[in-house]
């Protein structure tokens, strides 16, 4: 029988790169990036409850866009840091996994929710990736101290699914231990866990700067004309 799998969309953060647009509440096709976050996870049949860890100041806001998705279970306020809004998040999980999702990630498709959700169960620890394409350098300073083989070398998405007990534990080590983390997999990695790569979509991409959101749009234009 397949384990009962939570979300946890982490959408806390000050976007202090969108030039003052407040980006989980921008429009993308008409829909608050938020909302279509949301939809896009509850889109998913491995997905059971949604927790959306947002700011203080948005709680009303957010409870009252998100009302008619059935899925939502609870919205509650975030963190100093990402990693203590997942934390946050967590506390309100009643799932067997966790799928980890950055609220900003509006265009996820099921196919990569649920191979990463698969991977996890199996494994422990997944998460979507798609493989770099760029030369990547190493640099100090300004200087070129390695190339990196880019075959070995992914950019890794949303979301990282984990069993929710062992990301808890693995999350408030690296807190403890002061360990800067990127994303939840660091945590998971610093903690001796192994994470199995799952594929990605260079489609799920993260709203960072405004420009993003010219992509998105075009995303999603190009999905209804396919």
């Amino acid at each position: 029988m397949s384990k009962t799998c939570a979300a946890v969309i982490v959408a806390a953060g000050s976007a202090r790169r969108m030039q003052g647009i407040d980006k989980i509440m921008a429009p993308i096709g008409g829909i608050p990036m938020l909302l279509r976050t949301v939809q896009a996870m509850a889109a998913s049949e491995r997905i059971n409850e949604i927790v959306i860890v947002t700011r203080a100041d948005l709680i009303k806001r957010v409870k009252a866009l998100c009302s008619a998705e059935k899925k939502v279970c609870a919205v509650t306020a975030g963190g100093e840091s990402r990693a203590e809004s997942v934390l946050c998040g967590l506390r309100q999980v009643h799932s067997e996994l966790v799928a980890i999702h950055d609220g900003a990630r509006p265009l996820v498709t099921p196919q990569v929710i649920d191979s990463a959700v698969c991977a996890a169960e199996t494994y422990g620890a997944a998460a979507p990736a798609i493989a770099v394409h760029d030369t990547i350098k190493v640099a100090v300073d300004g200087i070129v101290k390695e190339t990196p083989d880019r075959r070995t070398l992914f950019a890794v998405q949303t979301p990282q699914v984990f069993f929710l007990e062992h990301i808890q534990t693995a999350l408030a080590e690296a807190l403890s231990c002061g360990i800067a983390l990127t994303d939840d997999c660091s945590a998971a990695e610093a903690a001796g866990m192994q994470v199995y790569l799952t594929q990605g979509s260079e489609e799920n991409r993260k709203i960072t700067v405004p420009t993003d959101l010219i992509l998105a749009e075009a995303i999603l234009k190009g999905r209804e004309t396919s």
